[in-house]
């Protein structure tokens, strides 16, 4: 209810939102972000998500990164939707210029809330660390040569087909630059298998004396099922 507000969602869109299972994606999966963005954009991780459903590209399941541009691009207007109402789009192959070679970072935009610029690299396979290297590339040259002295530290988004929670958090741990790590989905994700993991996660997370004897159950088969 407070997005729906806070993004003027028309009721169109909301449903959409109903049907993608926001609400049990952001509670079960928080972005995932390096250091440097929870130091100095505290309040982007109310901004991005761990996931964005991209399902209006109307993507076959493989497909190259040339057809997600310019499936993104063709569809900006619901792109802007899906990522959030301050996005501002700034630019596409945006270019960067780096001692005397170009350079053309995938799409550039600007957050209106975060007073920051957003550059977005976009991967269609499984996320691998190599990826943050060139993605800090980009973050160094636009902060070096295109943010403006009023702005905030740009902020790098690796949009990946998929990844490995775990070799994501290795890879961000000791990441010095704003970043993060999401991927994106072709289809509506399972709304009744979210919901259940979300249950389940409450009933985990429930205080002992808040805990039904289904939810007490829960408990000791999870940890009867540690090696």
């Amino acid at each position: 209810m407070r997005l729906a507000i806070q993004e003027r969602w028309s009721r169109r869109e909301l449903e959409r939102q109903f049907r993608s299972a926001l609400f049990e994606r952001a509670v079960l999966s928080p972005p995932k972000v390096s250091p440097v963005v929870r130091q100095t954009h505290p309040e982007a991780l109310s901004v991005f998500k761990d996931a964005y459903n991209l399902e209006f590209l109307g993507l076959p399941p493989i497909h190259a990164e040339a057809d997600l541009h310019r499936g993104l691009l063709e569809q900006l207007r619901v792109f802007l939707i899906e990522l959030g109402r301050d996005f501002c789009f700034v630019g596409s192959e945006y270019p960067v210029q780096v001692g005397g070679r170009d350079f053309a970072l995938d799409l550039l935009f600007f957050h209106r809330g975060l007073n920051c610029l957003v550059a977005i690299e976009l991967k269609v396979g499984e996320f691998e660390p190599e990826y943050l290297g060139k993605l800090n590339f980009y973050l160094e040259a636009l902060d070096r040569d295109v943010r403006k002295n009023h702005e905030q530290p740009t902020i790098g988004v690796l949009l990946c087909a998929s990844k490995n929670d775990e070799v994501v958090e290795y890879a961000l741990s000791r990441s010095l630059s704003p970043s993060l790590i999401a991927e994106y989905q072709t289809k509506l994700p399972d709304k009744k298998l979210l919901q259940a993991k979300l249950h389940e996660f409450y009933l985990l997370n429930a205080l002992p004396e808040e805990r039904t004897p289904l939810a007490k159950r829960a408990t000791r088969n999870k940890k009867a099922s540690k090696p």
